[in-house]
């Protein structure tokens, strides 16, 4: 009887269709499961004589085997037909469509370049927070109490606290070095800014800045002349006229302006140099002896120079671009322009 059974089942499982995930359940509930038709036989083994056990064992094992090759293959071939065809639908005659490259924004391409140029004469890149407190922005860098820059109308106080602020310049990171370093100091120290200003051609309320400190023994500001000489023919070509002016800053004393010739009118007068062919790309100076000493350091036995320049000052002259605002909008034409370079 035992006999009879294996070999209907034998024949019920070679039979049994699996077109689709559904029928594939029963035929596994049906014959493969633990509660399935093949095990419920090998519980009557127990009923056959002794002497017929090993050969109904055999030929049980033999369905088993039959019926799960059957579960796997089925199974695998429903799984690679319900897998979705990446290829179909595409025409193959059609031709290709070259990959476009991507342009890299000027500013990023001016800034790599500066630190590249700074970087060759033994200065370090150094960064801080975007987000400030008056020690860092003002109190340090010997601003006093009344000055201008601490307005409103000149510097994006944050309202939850009003001793926090967006930076007005990358001296802040400069604090920071020299609280945290001891001389000699090399360092560049690029980054964005803000400030309270009317969008305009020439101008706007966030640009980037990168501003260099050298502290040592001995340090003149000859140094810093040779410094920048180098740094703008470097920059802009040999033929490059560079001319220091006089004025003020809090934070350094002496102090100078710091003009080339205009690139985008090579001399002759635009509305970027004002008619003047002259065109102001920074500040300068000999870091004052108060600010040393309010950052630790002995004004007595060390003397130091910074200067701080905008990037987007620069990329206009470098590239002839005639307004600031193309640098913030993103429009593909303008960008499109520098691919490839």
């Amino acid at each position: 009887m035992l006999f009879e059974n294996i070999k209907r089942l034998t024949q019920e499982v070679e039979a049994f269709e699996i077109e689709n995930k559904e029928q594939l359940e029963a035929f596994k509930n049906t014959f493969v499961s633990r509660k399935g038709s093949i095990a419920a036989l090998f519980d009557e083994i127990k009923t056959v004589a002794p002497e017929l056990r090993k050969q109904v064992g055999q030929e049980l094992n033999q369905l088993k085997q039959l019926a799960q090759q059957k579960l796997d293959a089925r199974q695998e071939e429903l799984e690679q037909s319900s897998t979705p065809d990446v290829l179909a639908g595409l025409d193959f005659t059609l031709p290709p469509v070259p990959n476009a490259l991507g342009a890299r924004h000027p500013l990023a391409r001016t800034r790599e370049q500066i630190i590249r140029i700074f970087e060759r004469i033994g200065f370090n890149v150094s960064e801080g927070p975007e987000m400030e407190d008056d020690w860092h922005n003002f109190s340090a860098l010997n601003f006093p109490d009344n000055h201008p820059a601490r307005d409103m109308q000149d510097t994006f106080f944050l309202s939850k606290n009003p001793d926090m602020l967006l930076r007005t310049h990358t001296s802040t990171v400069q604090v920071r070095v020299m609280e945290h370093q001891k001389p000699p100091i090399r360092t560049l120290s690029p980054g964005r800014v803000f400030r309270n200003e009317a969008i305009s051609a020439r101008a706007h309320c966030m640009f980037h800045q990168f501003e260099g400190l050298y502290i040592d023994r001995n340090v003149s500001f000859k140094d810093l002349k040779d410094t920048l000489y180098y740094f703008v023919q470097e920059l802009f070509g040999q033929d490059t006229k560079i001319r220091f002016r006089p004025s003020f800053f809090p934070f350094t004393e002496p102090s100078a302006e710091i003009d080339i010739t205009c690139h985008i009118c090579k001399g002759k007068g635009c509305n970027i140099c004002k008619g003047s062919g002259w065109v102001e790309i920074g500040g300068a100076g000999m870091v004052d002896p108060n600010v040393l000493e309010n950052c630790g350091i002995d004004s007595q036995e060390f003397s130091g120079f910074a200067f701080g320049m905008g990037i987007e000052r620069i990329t206009m002259l470098k590239y002839q671009i005639k307004d600031l605002r193309l640098f913030t909008e993103n429009d593909v034409r303008f960008l499109r322009q520098f691919t490839g370079m």
